[in-house]
């Protein structure tokens, strides 16, 4: 594998650890601003708004520049962003800042991964999709924890500003190893690009991946007091267990970049039913403090399976112009994240107990299946070989080649 998908995995790690990193620092942040934890809960919010608006808007507005030069400059936003978030005077400012912060997250994804596909072999595209992500799955292991220590004795100021320093090793690690010739000006521009988003095998991998990854957070999104309440840990432990389920998703990220190059479909397809009876089961682990800790490794293994199939899924349906719909993968993602947390807190609010949330998962996994399903059949119609009267009449009246021979 080519040294220049480290690049992209140090921008991957900044992003992941500044995406990540608010929700343990919301009572620093509400305190030291003199706000409550509900509004400072609307900082998060905002990233993933800036994530969802921006995937689309930026990859569209920068289809004719160099995607080499759009990751640089993705990342000189990115940084601008954390550094006002640690300048900010106010509530209101941090919120702006952390809006800006979030719009390069999703053309960041999807750009890359339209390069990483770039430098490596056709048999090896997911696993180079897969390590770019990488950096996404150790911040939650790595980075998200050490980012909230400091923020918890340096200030949550310092955070941000440490997230920025990440962001300008990315953007040299960009400029010294990914070469111009790999990643040059797409050839199709903004009108080809946009013209890829009217295909419907496009939208039905949009949408295995907002039911896919929706399944995924309506749990997560409650895996806190589903460990308190249910499996019996103190809430300082918490921290240490969720640090597994970063684990679990590294091994799934790696795993399911290998299968997926062997036969895409049946990656994806295997890690959504394999989500499904994760989520299915997860009310029975939730019972002693040792399967549930098992039950979030499974989690993230299960769920970061499909991360790498689903993201080169959107491009082969649109690979004439794949940079705007892999970004629009990417706010699919965030509107998963959203989504999901709001089926799971339905299931909550009906008083259907604390694990609810995962048995609305599953039924969410099961939702991807069908959109899956539905998606190859599509295919297999498009490829199908015309049968009708006039494809046989047209096949009769081929001139028979010269040299033939007759008996």
């Amino acid at each position: 594998m080519p040294l220049a998908l480290l690049a992209l995995a140090v921008g991957a790690f900044g992003i992941g650890t500044t995406e990540f990193v608010m929700m343990g620092l919301l009572p620093d942040v509400a305190d030291d601003l003199h706000i409550s934890i509900p509004t400072a809960g609307h900082l998060v919010s905002a990233y993933a708004l800036g994530v969802v608006i921006g995937a689309p808007l930026l990859a569209a507005v920068t289809a004719r520049m160099s995607r080499r030069t759009v990751l640089m400059a993705l990342m000189a936003l990115f940084v601008a962003g954390n550094a006002l978030s640690a300048f900010a005077p106010g509530y209101d400012s941090l919120l702006a800042a952390r809006f800006l912060s979030g719009l390069p997250h999703g053309a960041f994804f999807g750009v890359g991964a339209v390069v990483a596909t770039t430098m490596v072999p056709p048999e090896r595209k997911a696993r180079s999709v897969s390590l770019m992500f990488l950096g996404l799955t150790v911040a939650n292991v790595a980075g998200v924890p050490v980012a909230t220590l400091m923020g918890q004795h340096l200030g949550w100021r310092a955070t941000f500003l440490g997230v920025s320093a990440i962001g300008v090793a990315a953007i040299a690690s960009l400029a010294l190893l990914i070469p111009h010739d790999h990643a040059p000006a797409p050839a199709a521009g903004l009108r080809g690009e946009l013209a890829a988003l009217r295909s419907v095998p496009v939208w039905l991998a949009l949408g295995t991946t907002v039911a896919g990854f929706g399944a995924l957070f309506a749990a997560y999104s409650y895996i806190t007091p589903m460990l308190t309440d249910s499996a019996g840990y103190a809430e300082s432990s918490v921290t240490l267990v969720l640090a597994l389920f970063g684990v679990g998703a590294t091994a799934g990220n790696l795993l399911g970049g290998r299968l997926a190059d062997h036969s895409l479909r049946a990656t994806l397809f295997g890690g959504l039913v394999s989500l499904a009876t994760v989520l299915s089961v997860f009310p029975l682990l939730m019972r002693t403090p040792v399967m549930a800790a098992v039950a979030v490794i499974l989690l993230g293994t299960a769920a970061f399976v499909t991360g790498s199939p689903l993201q080169l899924m959107v491009m082969e349906k649109a690979s004439a112009a794949p940079s705007l719909a892999s970004s629009a993968n990417q706010a699919a993602f965030n509107l998963a994240n959203a989504g999901g947390a709001w089926i799971g807190g339905l299931a909550l609010a009906a008083g259907f107990g604390t694990t609810s949330p995962a048995l609305a998962g599953a039924g969410l996994a099961v939702l991807g299946l069908a959109v899956a399903g539905t998606a190859y059949l599509v295919d297999r119609h498009r490829a199908t070989p015309p049968t009708g009267l006039a494809e046989r009449v047209v096949a009769s009246h081929v001139p028979e080649q010269p040299g033939a021979l007759h008996h």
